[in-house]
């Protein structure tokens, strides 16, 4: 579920990973809005699409 997540977190969608990876720009009501390396801004609904967090290790 989305509350996985918060602003700033990387992440990429495992069905489209030609995307790249991404980072969350907001959430709001389900609806993440990601900004992608490959294709820019895109608005996920969380029930339909899974994002899988990339972990930073720094």
């Amino acid at each position: 579920m989305i509350f996985d997540f918060e602003p700033g977190d990387k992440v990429f969608n495992p069905a489209n990973k030609d995307w790249g990876i991404g980072q969350v720009q907001s959430i709001i009501k389900g609806k993440i809005t990601v900004n992608f390396q490959n294709v820019g801004k895109k608005v996920i609904n969380s029930e339909n699409i899974e994002l899988k967090k990339i972990n930073d290790t720094k």
